[in-house]
């Protein structure tokens, strides 16, 4: 069971060697770790780079410098393996995470499997041990309509079912809930409920804990509606 990694960067420099490290230690050697990079006021491109001297599985790729849901939708249009982990630039992955993974799709018909994470802060201290009790996550096309349970890093899909979500649609909230729900409505979804990595915050992260003005909510639940009428 060979494995993709896709991660999207942009300005990570403060925590991406650490998340790489982490990955790059349950890889076995015909696995990669594909990174599309947009183009960072920082130091990402360097840190990334020297990793990749001394590691042939990792594998760059410029990103488009569109956003981030477009900065995904390269990292996994280049991936080349049959199960796909998405993974964030600045989480910590615990050992085991890709074999409790991979045995839930042996065990299962799911072509997305989405896990639970520990929520850590900056320094990597404990804020909650389980976001899936933080967020009441649970499977159901309509629950996660409203209050999306799918968060990317806690994320892999089967390569087969790119097909279904690619390209992502213009102007949804996040490439993540476009997964979850596509996989919601094939009833191809397994929850494991061990944490397996540390989902760190930060002043920097894109994506908040903390929910959206209800104007947002509206604007993006709409144009959700549209993606899906069209595309199913």
């Amino acid at each position: 069971m060979s494995v993709s990694v896709a991660m999207a960067t942009y300005n990570g420099e403060k925590y991406i060697k650490e998340q790489v490290l982490s990955i790059l230690k349950q890889l076995s050697c015909s696995d990669e770790l594909v990174i599309s990079y947009d183009k960072s006021a920082d130091n990402t491109y360097r840190i990334i780079s020297d990793l990749a001297v001394r590691d042939n599985r990792i594998k760059i790729f410029s990103g488009p410098c569109n956003g981030l849901v477009k900065n995904f939708e390269n990292a996994l249009r280049h991936c080349k393996n049959d199960y796909i982990f998405l993974s964030d630039q600045d989480d910590i992955w615990l050992e085991g995470k890709v074999s409790c993974v991979l045995n839930a799709f042996k065990a299962t018909n799911a072509d997305v499997i989405l896990h639970d994470c520990i929520v850590v802060n900056k320094n990597a201290d404990v804020l909650a041990d389980s976001f899936f009790k933080l967020r009441h996550c649970r499977r159901g096309f309509w629950f996660n309509f409203l209050h999306n349970s799918y968060i990317g890093c806690c994320m892999a899909l089967k390569r087969s079912f790119l097909t279904n979500v690619l390209p992502f649609p213009q102007n949804i909230p996040m490439h993540d809930q476009w997964i979850g729900l596509m996989a919601e409505k094939r009833h191809s979804v397994a929850f494991i409920k061990e944490p397996l990595i540390k989902y760190r915050r930060h002043l920097e992260n894109v994506t908040k804990l903390k929910p959206s003005k209800f104007s947002y909510i509206i604007k993006f639940r709409l144009n959700l509606i549209f993606a899906l009428l069209e595309r199913l």
